[in-house]
């Protein structure tokens, strides 16, 4: 219910995941906000979006999410007690690397790239949500 994520939602209904991620469970979702979106190549954003390309999509946006749900402090603590290295697992099966750059988190994905958490603690009927700068890619 956030216009910052309009194109996060319309992503997750374009690959069949919104009625999963309004389900049963708890849920972290490292949230990219439409400018990250608007930063992916059009071609590319347009071409995730076709139905053919919906198992990559579901890849895409299960590569934002990890189980449980894991507010501010505790992803801290995690990132201080694991020497600024905190990896996780996401939905989609590969690993984000959380890190502390001064007191910003920090999302790295499997290329290497950056993210930054932008708004952390945005509560969600089943978890939280930490808006991130960047959409994270993984490897595949």
């Amino acid at each position: 219910n956030n216009d910052q994520f309009s194109t996060l939602v319309n992503a997750l209904k374009q690959a069949g995941l919104a009625e999963t991620f309004k389900g049963e469970g708890e849920y972290t979702v490292f949230a990219p906000t439409n400018d990250a979106f608007n930063a992916v190549p059009k071609a590319t954003l347009d071409n995730l979006m076709k139905d053919e390309n919906k198992d990559q999509l579901q890849g895409l946006l299960k590569y934002h999410v990890v189980s449980g749900e894991w507010k501010a402090a505790d992803v801290m603590k995690a990132i201080k007690d694991n020497d600024n290295k905190y990896r996780v697992t996401t939905l989609q099966g590969e690993n984000l690397v959380l890190s502390l750059d001064g007191d910003k988190v920090m999302v790295t994905d499997a290329k290497g790239n950056k993210a930054t958490v932008v708004m952390a603690d945005v509560d969600a009927s089943n978890g939280v949500i930490h808006a991130i700068d960047k959409v994270v890619m993984p490897k595949g």
